[in-house]
């Protein structure tokens, strides 16, 4: 199947469990043509197939409950119950059972797209390294929150540049149309549900957000509370791309609530699934950090090493059983086992990246 017919296949697929919004699709594929880290992240569909034909040995690997579509911008905050800043994977769309190298390797052929195209100082080798050692330490140690209070002073300052401009962040919002008064009253009651009663003046808008889940519904409601801006993002619920790479023709079960249920984690209090949406809040500590707002000065191993400590974390939710027999696999292998499957992919990325751009 090529790139095209993938796309195609996929699209039509999903048009059966949601609303697919045709204007976004077109943006979308336009998007693919900017580069190589783009397209990866806006086509985990055809990620999981090249997967299943490329890495038969990683595929027998022991199954956990994984996030699917990991990458470098699949990172970012939130603050917890008590106020405090969190930081960690904060977007489990395609959350599907895979071995546990799944996960693994897609952060790693992210961080080789993001080296080649975004300057990140560190070799394809030393990153892979970085990302299953934080991992494995991460699986042995039990798991550990990243909480930006009293430690983790280094991603505190990587999620800082978020917070020094709150006012242009509701500026931003306050740009979209307000649909309010058009969108669907169905619509209006699931996204007004997380909000305060007092809330007023609101408005509602269609936000153009991400890469994988551009083409569905998602929306922004802001109003004000008390003085200031609150706000509430509310985004179709859509079964993983894993389930038609595998041709199952209808889904109904989705992993989120699961995997962020039994994650080593602080839980985000207004992140919440109700009927067919995924409702939290947004604001300028609750958002995803992209590979733009990275500080010049930086320590790339020990971020990817967080970022694959994190991956452990959310990994540690599966059954222990399955975590000693990855474990075990580990054991025998380097640190840097993944790194020729992850040459292998990028080429087959920038491949299908290429065939992409000439239609």
């Amino acid at each position: 199947m090529t790139f095209k017919e993938a796309s195609q296949s996929y699209e039509e697929w999903l048009s059966r469990h949601t609303v697919l919004l045709k204007d976004d699709l077109v943006l979308k594929h336009k998007l693919f043509s900017d580069s190589s880290f783009i397209f990866f992240r806006a086509t985990f569909y055809r990620w999981i197939q090249l997967w299943q034909e490329f890495c038969p040995e990683l595929n027998v690997m022991p199954t956990v409950l994984a996030v699917g579509d990991l990458h470098l911008e699949n990172f970012g905050t939130w603050r917890d119950r008590e106020g405090r800043l969190i930081w960690g994977i904060n977007d489990f769309d395609e959350a599907y059972p895979l071995p546990f190298t799944h996960d693994l390797l897609r952060l790693c052929v992210s961080t080789y797209l993001a080296i080649d195209e975004h300057g990140l100082k560190i070799s394809y080798k030393d990153a892979c390294t970085a990302i299953v050692k934080g991992y494995y330490e991460g699986l042995t140690k039990g798991g550990k929150p990243f909480v930006l209070e009293e430690g983790n002073s280094f991603l505190r300052k990587i999620a800082i540049t978020k917070l020094k401009e709150p006012s242009k962040f509701w500026d931003k919002l306050k740009e979209l149309d307000d649909i309010s008064k058009i969108i669907s009253k169905d619509i209006i009651k699931n996204i007004l549900y997380s909000l305060p009663p007092e809330v007023i003046e609101y408005r509602i808008s269609h936000r153009v957000s991400g890469l994988g889940s551009l083409g569905h519904q998602r929306y922004i409601v802001m109003g004000n509370w008390h003085g200031g801006y609150i706000g509430r993002e509310a985004k179709a619920i859509i079964p993983s791309a894993c389930a038609w790479a595998n041709g199952m023709k209808t889904v109904k079960h989705v992993y989120y609530a699961e995997i962020i249920a039994k994650a080593i984690r602080c839980p985000d209090p207004y992140l919440q699934l109700k009927d067919n949406w995924l409702l939290r809040r947004k604001s300028p500590s609750c958002s995803r950090i992209e590979l733009i707002d990275f500080p010049k000065k930086r320590d790339e191993k020990k971020l990817l090493y967080a970022m694959g400590f994190e991956t452990a974390n959310i990994h540690l939710g599966s059954s222990l059983p399955q975590i000693k027999k990855v474990l075990a696999v580990l054991n025998e292998l380097p640190m840097d086992f993944l790194h020729p499957y992850a040459m292998k992919m990028q080429k087959q990325v920038k491949r299908d990246w290429k065939e992409s751009i000439k239609g």
